[in-house]
């Protein structure tokens, strides 16, 4: 569709030709076309420049409005790590004899001033979901509350592991609240669980994402959870509904439902742009808890400023070509001469700025007006052609000052470069225009990827956005967003304007949050969730994927090293166990950390005798540990079992039963065992014993 602008010009060229062609005399058409020339130049010079303001206004709002989410994201990513770190922590340090004394337990959490700080309430449940204790900031009680029923509390048993729940309604308030949890684990499992819970109408946790600052504007944010329902929002009456309820995102979450949001799952921490008619909004994902952060500000609020700078460009233009109208019709009257003096006279009108006004024929009549209206004609193009080099100028100061690399490309070359863009790839202007647009890219392969994916976004009509590797003419590299538009769509050969921008520390934060969410922060090993993701491939992709193996680890004499030399001395061991584990195992092979002292392995292309050779070298290398921490020598030894995956491997949950039953085997057997789980095999390490046995 035609900007409105175009069809404002075409309506007055259509008006204009009407005239002329009802115009009889030389002056008045000449006059007219005049006219024309102006009102067409001006008109569309000014139009054209507003325009593209409008677009580059859009854009960049855009790209503003989704850093803004991606750091919301972060930002409440970072705070769910850091309370589920305080409640694990504290956890830690809770055993069952405190648990079990009511006056030992409630000074305990009054003791801990700083984890009540965080939370609203802060609660002690014990394993039959019986609060023990609840810590206010009015006090400490001891409701008679059970909370089995609910499903952090059930997940946290089964998952032995810190969790958050969905948005509930609080059992101890009417507001609504999300409740972290951290289990109480010992030598006999879990016995309890410690929680933490915010009130989400105080928002506690949410309170400077969801104000929006005065130089912000009319933007609303908005977090919700994977299901759309509402955590936080400017106004506390529409927490716990859905955001479909909330007009100005209504539509962008009804096309995130229909492109499979809430099925595939929350949306990347680095964020995505959905259609909202009026709106320009984003919307990021948290990772951890898979919240969503929603940012929308109205279009017609970016675009007034623009919009009324497009009436005054109307108006000016008006008023020039009626001044510039009037004057030409005054100084027809006197200018036109004899045709044959003014056919040479007009032959040279344009050789040069000084002579526009030297020569013509004086005479009058309609030669003679004809004369003065192409005298004029001279000047006005004259005049026309500064106002364009000035317009050109104020372009090159633009492309010179913008923080992104442009550039406009015919047929796969360069023909104009901006200052930045030369910056970026460390060329000059002279080593850029002409060449290949290949020239830049990292790889000859991402290149002819690229080609592809353009024409079909400007087949359907949208620009292009896309990541790419850089090359710099010194050989380094660099990640960079480039974002391309045609000239004019639909003609490839008119050529395509783009930007591109360094993204490099973006995409570096971005694949450090992916590595974070898939491993083990403490030792660096995968974590329970890639390891699933791992194993289930396997399972899917039977027959194919056989042999296949899980190894589960168990640490023997672990609880005395935390008892005796403390936590720091067994984060200590556990790194050391890491390190031995990954030195021994394949490099094709999945090295996890399941959790406290429990750890695994998937084996991939590695047939059981071959799984039970490595099983047991890890267990040589791990019993060959030894930490000297102050005045203790601290050893660990492991109990380690063995399933291969086999056809008849109903799901992965069977398939850790078996590796789970041959290690629970292998600690029975004595530790320091290597048990598989289909044959029976035990290989026992020949040790002298220790007290920690």
């Amino acid at each position: 569709m035609a900007h409105p602008s175009f069809n404002i010009q075409r309506a007055w060229l259509r008006a204009i030709g009407s005239v002329v062609g009802s115009v009889r005399s030389i002056k008045g058409r000449v006059t007219l076309c005049v006219v024309a020339v102006l009102l067409v130049s001006i008109a569309s010079t000014s139009l054209v420049l507003i325009h593209k303001a409008e677009q580059d206004t859009l854009t960049a709002q855009r790209d503003r409005e989704l850093r803004e989410g991606v750091r919301t994201a972060s930002i409440l990513s970072r705070r769910v790590v850091d309370l589920q770190r305080a409640l694990t922590s504290t956890a830690a340090l809770l055993d069952p004899a405190t648990l079990a004394d009511p006056h030992r337990l409630a000074a305990f959490i009054e003791a801990k001033p700083v984890l009540r700080g965080l939370f609203s309430n802060v609660f002690v449940v014990s394993a039959q979901g019986d609060m023990l204790v609840l810590a206010e900031p009015v006090g400490i009680r001891y409701p008679h509350l059970n909370v089995a029923n609910r499903d952090y509390f059930r997940n946290t048993l089964t998952e032995q592991r810190a969790m958050v729940s969905e948005p509930l309604p609080g059992r101890l308030s009417d507001e609504p609240v999300v409740v972290f949890t951290a289990p109480l684990r010992g030598a006999d499992g879990v016995y309890g669980v410690l929680g933490g819970a915010l009130r989400l109408a105080s928002r506690d946790l949410l309170s400077d994402m969801v104000d929006t600052q005065e130089s912000d504007g009319d933007v609303l944010v908005v977090v919700t959870d994977s299901h759309g329902k509402i955590l936080a929002h400017p106004s506390p009456q529409r927490i716990m509904q859905s955001i479909a309820t909330e007009p100005r995102m209504a539509d962008a979450y009804e096309a995130w439902l229909a492109a499979g949001g809430a099925s595939g799952g929350a949306v990347e921490p680095s964020g995505l742009f959905l259609r909202q008619p009026g709106q320009v909004l984003a919307v990021a994902g948290v990772a951890g808890p898979d919240w969503l952060v929603w940012r929308a500000v109205p279009e017609a609020e970016l675009l007034a400023p623009i919009h009324a700078a497009r009436q005054d460009a109307l108006v000016w233009s008006i008023l020039i070509v009626a001044a510039a109208s009037s004057a030409v019709l005054a100084a027809m009257s006197w200018l036109l001469r004899p045709l044959t003096l003014l056919k040479r006279r007009a032959m040279t009108l344009f050789d040069g700025p000084d002579s526009v006004h030297e020569g013509w024929p004086e005479v009058g009549g309609e030669i003679g007006e004809l004369a003065r209206v192409l005298r004029h004609v001279g000047a006005e193009r004259a005049q026309l052609e500064q106002f364009n080099q000035s317009v050109l100028a104020k372009l090159g100061s633009v492309m010179a000052s913008a923080p992104l690399g442009i550039l406009f490309t015919r047929a796969q070359c360069f023909e104009l470069v901006s200052a930045e863009f030369c910056r970026l790839m460390g060329r000059s202007e002279a080593q850029l225009l002409g060449q290949q647009a290949r020239i830049i890219f990292a790889a000859s392969e991402d290149y002819d990827a690229l080609g592809p994916a353009v024409g079909t976004a400007f087949v359907a009509g949208e620009a292009y956005v896309g990541e790419w590797r850089f090359l710099k003419a010194d050989g380094n590299t660099f990640w960079g967003q480039l974002r391309g538009m045609p000239v004019e769509a639909g003609k490839p050969a008119s050529g395509t304007i783009w930007t591109l921008a360094d993204i490099s520390e973006q995409v570096a934060a971005r694949t450090e949050l992916e590595w974070a969410a898939s491993h083990d922060l403490l030792t660096g090993l995968a974590n329970r969730k890639l390891f699933e993701q791992r194993a289930n491939k396997l399972l899917q992709a039977r027959p194919a994927s056989l042999p296949a193996a899980i190894v589960m680890i168990d640490l023997d004499r672990f609880k005395p090293i935390n008892d005796t030399a403390g936590h720091a001395a067994g984060d200590a061991i556990l790194k050391l166990v890491a390190s031995a584990i990954t030195s021994t195992v394949r490099g094709s092979d999945l090295a996890v950390r399941l959790g406290g002292d429990e750890f695994a392995l998937l084996l991939m292309n590695c047939p059981p005798e071959v799984a039970l050779r490595i099983a047991e070298n890890v267990r040589k290398t791990i019993a060959e540990i030894v930490l000297n921490w102050g005045s203790h020598r601290l050893q660990v030894g492991a109990s380690l079992g063995v399933a291969a995956l086999a056809e008849a491997t109903e799901s992965l949950s069977d398939w850790l039963q078996e590796a789970d039953a041959a290690c629970y085997a292998a600690k029975a057997a004595g530790r320091g065992v290597v048990r598989d789980a289909a044959f029976g095999h035990l290989r026992v390490v020949h040790r002298q014993a220790t007290p920690g046995d």
